[in-house]
Parts: structure tokens; C-alpha cells; sequence
């Protein structure tokens, strides 16, 4: 039985170097999350810019993750679409290139209703043998999956939990209810990740930790072993870093924390610009709050 998908789980930017995915670059990213205490990784999810890859680049990413992380992390790939067929057909190739998991979003632009949602999961299901991640991002994706619509996704037996980046943490509990205790909820907002698991939550899929892994873990770890004092003290250091990862559109200040850091560029694809000015402030500022740059 393969480990629960809980803790400290990043979200992975993906690298690039005069235009191309860095491959070096990204493995090297992939160690050090392994190093200091990172619980599972998602590669080409949102923050790895999944919607400006090519397929070839897609799977690429993926087998770089699996082959660097040589089973020492669980790796939940990205697999999402607003094209079911496409999203069924790159799941399948994901369960081939030894992920543990897939994470599947909501149909972005199409806005599908409630049971054109219940449909798409039930396809990607149906297409294939890994567990499946639920991700919930009505910000991005103009769809929210409503609490009854989880239960009923919930009743098939390969989702097995949601990323909810809904912000809304009454969720929660109302997802506990419908979907039972043993269903997997992980926060999509490091904001609130102590609270989404003081309310029941077992994670988070985070921005934040491509940057401070090690602290981000020793949060979810805290949370995990009910020590909310230590959580909150993490979270209080971890808050101003959160903040300035999202002064623009992430995961333009993430990259160019990483920079900063030595670990990559700060290329992103358009649509998508480098971080301006004031988030590179903020992000600095940050960063050396947190003892991380000199």
C-alpha cells in the first residue's frame, strides 16, 4: 500500500534556461526538497506552469521527478485539463512513467456544471489505476466543486482526497462530513495551512516550500504531532515569505526567490512576466527575514 499523500507536499516551479526546461536545474530542485524533510512533490501542477508545456516537456518533467526522487517521495504528477479526453490520455501516460498519483483540476474556461464535473472525474477514474487528487481552484478555473459534488466524486475508488485552494476553511469540516475521515484534504493557500489542519486537514500541496522546505515541513510535522504552538510560531516566520510569493502571479516571485537562491533562473513564459519591481522587494525582504540570503 503506497504511503498516504499528507505532510509538506511542493508544488515544483520548473526551471528553465534561455527559453528550455532546465533539466539539472530541476533535479537539483527535487534533491533538496528530499533533503530537508519534504513529504511528496507535484511536478507541473499550476506553479510549474503546466498550461504553457508541451506534451513532450509535460512528460519530461514527470520522469525527471520520478528518476530524481527514486522513490524516496511520493510524486503526485499533474494531469489536468478543461479537455477530459486530453486529461484521461496524459493520466494514462503519467501511471506510466512510475508517479504514485495523479492530481486532476476542474475544467478551466469551460466552466462546467456540477454534474459535468462529476462526469470528468469519473472518466479520469475510469481511465486509470493510480490515486487521483481532486484539485479545486475556482480562482483559476472559474469552477468550484460544491460540497455535495465531492461527496459523490468521493464514492469512487481511486480519488482519494482534494486540494482545496478555496481559502475557505469551513470546508473543512463540511468535507469531513460528506466524504468521511479518511478521504485526504490538503490546503492549496500556505496562508491558512495551519488552520485547514487544525480543522481536519492533512497538508498542504505549497508554494512556499520550493523556497523553505525544511521549515514547511517542520510545520506540517508540528501540526501532524498536535504541537500547534510550534505550528503557529512556523507559520508567524513562514507568513511574510506566504505573502510575497503571491505579489504577483505566482510563480513569477517563487522563481525569482529560487534565483536569489542560487537554485534557477526567474524565466517564466508568457503570458506570464518576471516579478516586477515591488514583488522582488517584498520577496527579498522576506528572504532575509527568514535568514535565507545575506
Amino acid at each position: 500500500m503506497m504511503k498516504r499523500l499528507t505532510g509538506s507536499i511542493t508544488a515544483l516551479v520548473t526551471p528553465f534556461r534561455n527559453g528550455a526546461v532546465d533539466d539539472l536545474a530541476f533535479q537539483n530542485l527535487v534533491e533538496r526538497q528530499i533533503a530537508e524533510g519534504t513529504h511528496g512533490l507535484v511536478p507541473v501542477g499550476t506553479t510549474g506552469e503546466s498550461a504553457t508545456l508541451t506534451d513532450a516537456e509535460h512528460e519530461r518533467v514527470i520522469r525527471l521527478c520520478v528518476e530524481a526522487a527514486a522513490g524516496r517521495a511520493p510524486v503526485i504528477a499533474g494531469a489536468g485539463s478543461n479537455d477530459t479526453a486530453y486529461a484521461v490520455s496524459m493520466a494514462k501516460r503519467v501511471e506510466g512513467f512510475g508517479a504514485d498519483a495523479v492530481l486532476a483540476l476542474t475544467g478551466y474556461y469551460n466552466r462546467p456544471s456540477q454534474p459535468g464535473l462529476i462526469a470528468h472525474f469519473t472518466a479520469l477514474n475510469d481511465a486509470i489505476g493510480l490515486p487521483i487528487i481532486v484539485y479545486n481552484v475556482p480562482a483559476r478555473t472559474a469552477s468550484d466543486i460544491a460540497v455535495a459534488t465531492l461527496a459523490q466524486i468521493a464514492k469512487l475508488p481511486r480519488i482519494v482526497g482534494v486540494k482545496d485552494a478555496t481559502g475557505d476553511l469551513a470546508r473543512v469540516a463540511l468535507h469531513r462530513r460528506v466524504c468521511g475521515p479518511d478521504f485526504i484534504q490538503l490546503s492549496g493557500e500556505d496562508m491558512t495551512a495551519v488552520g485547514f489542519n487544525a480543522m481536519g486537514g492533512e497538508g498542504c500541496i505549497s508554494v512556499t516550500s520550493n523556497i523553505a522546505p525544511g521549515l514547511c515541513a517542520d510545520m506540517q510535522e508540528a501540526t501532524r504531532d498536535k504541537d500547534y504552538d510550534k505550528a503557529r510560531a512556523l507559520q508567524d516566520r513562514l507568513a511574510p515569505l506566504h505573502d510575497a510569493l503571491f505579489a504577483d502571479t505566482s510563480p513569477g516571485p517563487a522563481k525569482y526567490a529560487l534565483s536569489l537562491l542560487g537554485l534557477c533562473t526567474d524565466e517564466v513564459r508568457l503570458p506570464l512576466v518576471r516579478a516586477s519591481e515591488p514583488a522582488r522587494q517584498k520577496v527579498r525582504a522576506a528572504l532575509d527575514e527568514l535568514g535565507l540570503v545575506g
